[in-house]
């Protein structure tokens, strides 16, 4: 197993490299010189902000020394302890520790509470198939898969916080930002997002289980357990969900990078200090810095992703083997 991760992991150094390239050159597409110096700004100022920057160079130049550091200037691999262009005296390092705590926060406890119910609803409503209940479910699934993502926060924002502050004179949730000082700083900051975020989630997660559990319980495994006078629960808690675990893995490991990319439109109309939110105001200043350290990050993190998937379903399912 080993030796095939290892494998793995040369195989994607091209995939990374390529990454990078792409992203560092559709960068320099636009000059962000003006951006920062301003409409009005002379020639010899122009370049005297990209020399300072080092946009003057040769872009192999400037990809190389991305790569493996700059002796001369003392910068390390990827930039992490470059300065932001756009958070003057804040190094890129530094803005990516800080935004991993708050995409987190949120993040981890939605795709575990996302995934815990998903799972068991998708087990009842296949054991249910073509009933009441199951139609009952898969209808509020698609309901719930229906309504835009901007609708759920505007409703939970109205109701979570503006409402009880009109009605009560206090709020349950925070509109926005994120303050860990707060004596119940979870709860106020990240509980409303994380129910978001399920909430939104959970339609698509619960047709894919019970997708994958109806499958399961047509194979023959199901019958020989029913027809041995097997209990229902075991035969669906021991027998199918250990056989399904491939699938689960499957769907859980294409969410598992987004526990640090975060979510971007949460964190966006919640004001919270994640990575996200971090990214897109990077795009948006043109701050080349955080957005190709964060870019390495990214694709560092679906790389590994991906070779973890197949470990585990080698770990889970050892009629799965890695060659």
């Amino acid at each position: 197993m080993l030796q095939y991760v290892i494998r793995r992991l040369l195989f994607n150094i091209p995939v990374f490299l390529g990454i990078i390239l792409f992203v560092m050159a559709a960068l320099r597409v636009r000059d962000p010189a003006h951006i920062y110096v301003g409409k009005n700004a002379t020639q010899e100022s122009l370049a005297k902000f990209r020399k300072a920057v080092g946009l003057h160079e040769r872009f192999d130049i400037q990809y190389r020394k991305f790569l493996f550091g700059d002796k001369d200037s003392e910068h390390s691999p990827f930039g992490f302890d470059t300065e932001s262009w756009d958070k003057q005296g804040k190094q890129v390092g530094e803005l990516l520790v800080a935004g991993v705590g708050p995409t987190l926060a949120i993040t981890l406890p939605a795709m575990i509470l996302t995934a815990l119910i998903s799972i068991v609803i998708g087990l009842i409503s296949a054991f249910h198939r073509g009933r009441l209940l199951d139609r009952t479910l898969m209808t509020l699934a698609v309901l719930g898969m229906s309504v835009s993502f901007l609708v759920y926060v505007l409703l939970g924002q109205y109701f979570g916080s503006f409402k009880p502050a009109v009605t009560w004179d206090w709020n349950i949730f925070a509109v926005q930002g994120f303050d860990t000082s707060h004596p119940a700083w979870w709860f106020y900051y990240c509980l409303l997002p994380v129910l978001i975020s399920t909430i939104v989630a959970m339609g698509y997660d619960t047709r894919y289980y019970r997708a994958v559990m109806v499958e399961e319980s047509t194979k023959d495994y199901i019958r020989t357990a029913r027809a041995k006078g097997l209990k229902e629960s075991r035969v669906m808690f021991k027998h199918m969900l250990r056989n399904a675990m491939v699938s689960i893995i499957t769907r859980l490991m294409i969410t598992f990078p987004f526990l640090i990319m975060g979510s971007i439109l949460l964190e966006v109309y919640f004001n919270i200090p994640g990575m996200g939110k971090m990214l897109i105001t990077a795009i948006n200043g043109a701050d080349f810095p955080v957005i190709q350290s964060f870019t390495a990050v990214f694709a560092v993190i679906f790389i590994l992703s991906n070779i973890l998937t197949d470990v585990l379903y080698a770990i889970a399912d050892p009629r799965v083997r890695l060659s």
